[in-house]
């Protein structure tokens, strides 16, 4: 039968039934009202500590587990354990991989990182963190190149440490433009570099969605080339890193899609700021990613 004769006899009826206004309408209201996919989610999410300081974590746990979320991010060592008695897991932790402005892109750095590690990775094993977080560094007048060699020398001296144990370390993509000035591994094409040549199952990079829509764009297509390089994923909104809905330009929805449809199997992790209730903030952008 033709669409417009279908259309013809199926709406009236629903019409009349009461089932348009009850039902279908609901289907075409906004993504504040909607509800995760029943069954199991192809998106693995989890949200920032920092962004929901105010709420007492263990709180924080108990709303995250109730709507969905499978792990609370960047959360230090002493918090590691909260997660796990709400069935939760610490998805990203603090294991001092240096600073966002001085870290693996000084040679002079190396070996007080490699030293932080060797305390912390064998505790997030046991812990069951998957992922410690670090940092290129700021230039400072450096080269991209220089930059490049030194960052990849210093995983090279963690990275057996991280396999053995089964932990990724978290090359962290941040934008250069607004947030963070001068920040090194600010485009994905460096962060790649660097992660190839360091060639370990556990060295990626976290690909920050916020920061490297800022920087480049071309979010889904980015992800799909270099998904296996690839080890976590934040999200925030743009522009002003608030909340996932219609005031900012990502197409949260299809940038999932573009994840769900390659291999990863890590994290989604909210990182934006919410300008609304919290938790009401939280809800929809797990409702908007689970797709």
């Amino acid at each position: 039968m033709a669409r417009r004769a279908i259309l013809k006899t199926v709406v009236p009826a629903i019409a009349a039934s009461g089932v348009l206004a009850s039902g279908y309408l609901d289907c075409l209201s906004s993504a504040k009202n909607v509800r995760p996919v029943p069954g199991k989610p192809r998106i693995r999410q989890s949200a920032s500590r920092w962004c929901y300081e105010k709420i007492p974590l263990s709180e924080l746990c108990a709303k995250g587990a109730e709507m969905g979320l499978e792990g609370i991010d960047l959360l230090n060592e002493e918090e590691w354990e909260i997660p796990r008695q709400y069935g939760l897991v610490c998805s990203m932790g603090y294991g001092g991989g240096g600073e966002i402005r001085n870290a693996l892109n000084r040679i002079e750095n190396h070996a007080g990182i490699e030293a932080a590690f060797r305390k912390s990775i064998p505790r997030a094993a046991k812990a069951g963190v998957p992922n410690l977080i670090t940092f290129s560094g700021n230039r400072n007048g450096m080269s991209d190149e220089e930059g490049a060699r030194n960052t990849v020398a210093g995983l090279n001296r963690i990275k057996k440490l991280a396999e053995d144990h089964g932990v990724t370390i978290c090359l962290e993509l941040l934008n250069s433009k607004v947030d963070h000035k001068d920040y090194m591994c600010d485009h994905t094409a460096w962060g790649v570099r660097v992660i190839r040549e360091v060639n370990s199952p556990k060295v990626k990079l976290l690909y920050d969605i916020y920061h490297m829509q800022i920087m480049e764009g071309d979010l889904s297509q980015t992800i799909i080339a270099n998904s296996q390089w690839f080890g976590h994923f934040h999200t925030g909104g743009v522009p002003g890193r608030h909340e996932l809905d219609d005031s900012q330009e990502v197409n949260w929805a299809g940038v999932m899609r573009a994840i769900a449809s390659t291999d990863f199997q890590g994290f989604v992790g909210h990182e934006f700021i919410p300008t609304r209730d919290p938790m009401t903030s939280l809800r929809q952008a797990v409702a908007l990613c689970n797709v």
